[in-house]
């Protein structure tokens, strides 16, 4: 048996662009998606705590120091630029591996500055 487990989240980062017209999906800055130990490409639950939006898509990498956050294509309609956001990523655990399992969470601040990095609930340093 496997269970669906959090293995990486990035905890109230705002919104930087929306862009109806473009490529769909977010773009994260690709040093905050290394941080948090999700892959580009790899499917992300977003959380918007400013509306209460949820949806599926796929992390896209962004330029590297840029604290950008985009929303595109259909999923530019979830969100305003500003609005808060949680990024999720998940993956498949046997039971061993998901009892000890203790996920990666970047919390950031309003500029989309890494405040906190924790290991589960454990800050640790980086």
């Amino acid at each position: 048996m496997h269970l669906e487990m959090l293995k990486g989240k990035i905890h109230r980062a705002r919104l930087t662009h929306c862009d109806i017209d473009y490529e769909g999906s977010l773009e994260i800055d690709i040093d905050l998606l290394k941080k948090a130990e999700i892959l580009p490409y790899e499917k992300i639950l977003v959380v918007n705590a400013t509306n209460g939006e949820r949806l599926e898509t796929y992390a896209i990498p962004g330029e590297a120091g840029s604290k950008v956050f985009r929303l595109n294509g259909a999923a530019a309609r979830r969100g305003q630029v500003g609005d808060i956001v949680t990024i999720m990523a998940f993956a498949l655990f046997s039971r061993e591996e998901a009892e000890t399992l203790l996920p990666k969470v970047l919390v950031l601040n309003e500029n989309n500055d890494v405040i906190a990095v924790r290991r589960g609930r454990r800050d640790i340093q980086e």
